[in-house]
């Protein structure tokens, strides 16, 4: 195999290493080395230099190790055999990542199991060239986004699931209303994956997470949102999941076409003191909500003048202005009903009499209507 004169490397931005695939150098080998870019030098395994960016020559002046290594005579042109590694220290922003199969986290609002999937992006750079090769790239080709990704998967995972859970019992809300909660995810996602990265002399730039979602047509994501549907039903109507039971039991037992056996019987006596008492709590709770009392009808009397409908509690009529109701003949107390015999206040008489026969008699009559006595 030929003798390697001139090694450079111009590949994609999402390589972060990559081996020079041939290892027959010599002490005339010229590495050129890009300002995004270090140069590890290995032989045997073990790290010779790290060469930063610009024209290098592999020689014993440039890199004294080799005389050590290697043997080779100061000067001269010696052939040799070593490994050349190009680190991108580019810092990359994109590197996308998720969860894809979903994680199960229970929903501890509705204590129900529900898969979930995240997703974002994060940016990286290699911080020390020497670190990420030897103790993540070891002895790969090449190693890139995807592959990094891959290899922390099972970190990225398990942090992502950890810190879900805790935000969602801390905050007690359901998985449906994690999205709210996205940019406190991201901050405590990066500060637990940062340090982990550093090991690897990866530098976390950032950490985002884009979106939390539970797929649309699992059974129990389906389950969940339908009883939040309901739920909200529930507030605007002002009745609770008690109350619809009922008004169900009191409609299937109303369409029971042997309700006069006894036992609809039992069933009707149990709707009666049983349900019905919840019932009645319910309805009244409800009515307050609505405030029914305010829109009840008041009972009217007829004006004696002009027959008009007036409100009972009225004193006047508001057509003819004549005066209407049922007052007491002696104090003028205002009497609670029609045809009271005494007045609440004074106790006095209300009832009008025939001065013959005695025989009660409707107010303004002109005779009686018993002994015909003019009144």
């Amino acid at each position: 195999m030929a003798i390697v004169e001139v090694v450079k490397y111009n590949g994609k931005p999402n390589v972060m290493a990559w081996k020079y695939p041939n290892e027959e150098l010599g002490t005339w080998t010229q590495v050129i080395v890009n300002e995004t870019q270090e140069v590890v030098f290995v032989k045997e395994g073990k790290v010779l230099d790290v060469l930063p960016a610009g024209r290098h020559t592999l020689s014993t002046d440039n890199i004294p190790l080799l005389s050590k290594l290697i043997n080779l005579p100061f000067g001269g042109r010696s052939p040799f055999t070593a490994e050349l590694w190009y680190v991108n220290k580019v810092m990359a922003l994109d590197v996308k990542w998720g969860t894809a199969p979903a994680i199960q986290l229970q929903d501890p609002k509705y204590k129900v199991f529900v898969p979930v999937t995240a997703f974002g992006q994060f940016g990286i750079r290699v911080e020390d060239a020497k670190k990420f090769l030897t103790k993540l790239v070891g002895t790969l080709p090449s190693f890139d986004h995807d592959v990094m990704v891959k290899y922390f998967r099972g970190l990225l995972v398990s942090n992502v699931k950890n810190v879900i859970s805790q935000c969602l019992i801390k905050e007690d809300i359901s998985i449906l209303e994690i999205n709210a909660h996205i940019s406190e995810i991201s901050k405590k996602l990066e500060s637990l994956l940062k340090p982990e990265l550093e090991k690897y002399g990866i530098e976390l730039v950032n950490f985002y997470v884009t979106s939390i979602e539970a797929p649309e047509d699992d059974p129990a994501v389906i389950k969940l949102k339908d009883a939040l549907a309901k739920k909200a039903e529930m507030n605007i109507v002002g009745y609770d999941y008690t109350t619809e039971r009922s008004f169900n039991t009191l409609e299937n037992a109303s369409k029971n076409e042997g309700a006069g056996n006894l036992m609809s019987a039992g069933i009707g006596m149990g709707m009666g003191f049983g349900v019905g008492g919840q019932m009645a709590r319910q309805m009244g709770n409800i009515s307050e909500k609505l405030d029914i009392s305010n829109t009840k009808s008041k009972d009217t009397i007829k004006c004696k003048k002009c027959g008009a409908m007036v409100d009972e509690d009225s004193k006047f009529c508001p057509e003819c202005g004549e005066k209407v109701g049922n007052f007491c003949k002696k104090c003028g107390a205002k009497l609670t009903r029609a045809g009271q015999k005494f007045c609440p206040e004074c106790g006095a008489s209300q009832v009008f009499t025939c001065p013959k026969c005695k025989k009660e008699i409707e107010e303004n009559s002109k005779f009686c209507p018993e002994c015909g006595e003019k009144l």
